[in-house]
């Protein structure tokens, strides 16, 4: 029998919300903390549609590198839009009830993303070590046909391998506690309100986990290290540095994703003592800080980008005129 009440004498119970909050300490002032997470939520918006636009509007960047760019800006912008709404709604108005099917909802799409987003920063080491190793054989191997296949399977593998973590969810007894650790749903942070046994929870969150995006790690790293191999082998230390300069903005990409996202996995399984200011820093910089520095950082790295949105601003002025 389903009770949608208090968990009485062992009976199955789902609440019909959880409550979410801001950060822990600071209540009295979560107006005034709302202004920054306004502007980074501008810039990323900003900045991905921007990247987005250039992309489309200049022939010259119809590169698979510039291809799986215009992935990661799109993945970005999922994962503020799907945060958005519960953080400004509890920063402005105070807003803490988050209905159960709609927490699910929101976790699995943060999660897809973020595992979408491992996947794309992979695909642009794999490009990267192409470009540099095998330059004549390039265009060849990444073609628009395998970038978008790559594309098609990135998200298949997002999906499928998350599509059971809501049901998961759903088949477990929860107490009376319903309140989240973060203004958005997170995996870790439901299945811990549960009455139940959350083993199998545990184990599959932890081998999807390892086998996407820890293998997604691994394998950046090495394709880093078939780079500088082959860099190293580059007769000048001009042409070193020309082909090292390529993957500054990428690697910085992916030290901005990966270090936050470590943290926040380490202190929800081990850190049980870490302060809850801690772990609600770190969710929201894994969350907020990539989406809105990506377009910052391949705006200011490649020339490129650069110089589209020069032409771009160029010709908005004389039409002004």
């Amino acid at each position: 029998m389903i009770v949608v009440g208090p968990f009485l004498n062992g009976s199955f119970y789902q609440p019909s919300a959880f409550l979410i909050k801001g950060i822990p300490g600071l209540e009295a002032l979560h107006h005034w903390i709302s202004i920054p997470f306004c502007a980074l939520y501008i810039i990323a918006l900003s900045g991905n549609c921007m990247i987005l636009f250039l992309i489309k509007k200049t022939p010259s960047l119809h590169e698979p590198m510039y291809y799986f760019l215009s992935m990661l800006a799109v993945t970005d912008l999922g994962l503020v839009l799907c945060t958005l709404p519960t953080t400004l709604g509890i920063f402005w108005f105070n807003v803490r009830r988050i209905g159960f099917d709609a927490c699910l909802t929101q976790m699995y799409f943060i999660h897809i993303l973020s595992f979408i987003e491992s996947s794309v920063l992979l695909a642009m080491a794999f490009d990267r070590f192409i470009a540099i190793s095998h330059p004549l054989r390039h265009p060849s191997i990444l073609t628009r046909t395998t970038v978008t296949k790559i594309g098609v399977a990135i998200l298949l593998r997002a999906v499928v391998s998350l599509l059971p973590l809501p049901f998961l969810l759903k088949r477990l007894t929860y107490c009376g506690k319903t309140e989240l650790s973060h203004s958005f749903c997170f995996h870790p942070d439901i299945m811990k309100l549960a009455c139940a046994d959350i083993k199998v929870n545990v184990l599959y969150g932890m081998i999807i986990l390892l086998s996407t995006v820890g293998m997604d790690f691994i394998f950046i790293v090495l394709s880093y290290i078939l780079i500088f191999k082959t860099v190293i082998r580059l007769a000048t230390k001009e042409e070193c540095l020309k082909a090292l300069n390529t993957c500054v903005s990428h690697i910085c990409a992916v030290l901005v994703f990966f270090i936050p996202m470590i943290g926040l996995s380490m202190i929800h399984r081990f850190g049980k003592n870490a302060p809850p200011l801690l772990n609600t820093l770190v969710a929201y910089t894994y969350l907020i800080i990539p989406p809105a520095l990506n377009p910052i950082i391949y705006s200011i790295k490649s020339s490129q980008i650069r110089e589209a949105l020069l032409r771009a601003l160029q010709r908005k002025s004389e039409s002004d005129w």
